[in-house]
């Protein structure tokens, strides 16, 4: 398990763009759990939605794609490095996330090579599904 002092080591990203709170499980170069707990504090929410908060999509899928990074620089080849995305593939969004959800990430690597690589992601609310898809990434020297 890492708390967000870990990943904050493994990952460039600072508030307001660290995503990420906690990391549950991690089996080293293929799955992952994280979570967001995702607060009304959020700065998003001031103008998405005002009145009926709702966060924002791409926020969800940055949020997978960290869980995805925390992966793939925790392994031993890749320490130091940074994770970038290369692209998103077959996404769809099923549920709406809101103030009070606790957004559970799951990454599962597809394929890594050369530091080129594809893993599945999913975000569930509540054992619901509230996004999901396939992300494609670059791993690179700071």
């Amino acid at each position: 398990m890492l708390n967000v002092t870990d990943i904050q080591n493994i990952l460039p990203h600072r508030y307001p763009f660290l995503l990420v709170d906690k990391i549950l499980e991690m089996e080293e170069g293929k799955s992952i759990k994280g979570i967001k707990n995702v607060t009304m504090n959020e700065q998003f929410f001031q103008g998405h939605f005002p009145g009926k908060p709702i966060m924002p999509g791409v926020l969800i899928t940055e949020a997978l794609a960290q869980v995805g990074a925390v992966l793939l620089l925790g392994m031993e080849e890749n320490k130091g490095k940074i994770g970038v995305f290369t692209g998103i593939n077959n996404f769809k969004f099923r549920r709406q996330v809101v103030p009070g959800d606790v957004l559970e990430l799951n990454a599962e690597l597809i394929t890594y090579r050369h530091g080129m690589g594809k893993a599945n992601v999913k975000a569930t609310v509540d054992g619901q599904v509230a996004a999901m898809g396939e992300i494609s990434f670059a791993v690179i020297d700071r």
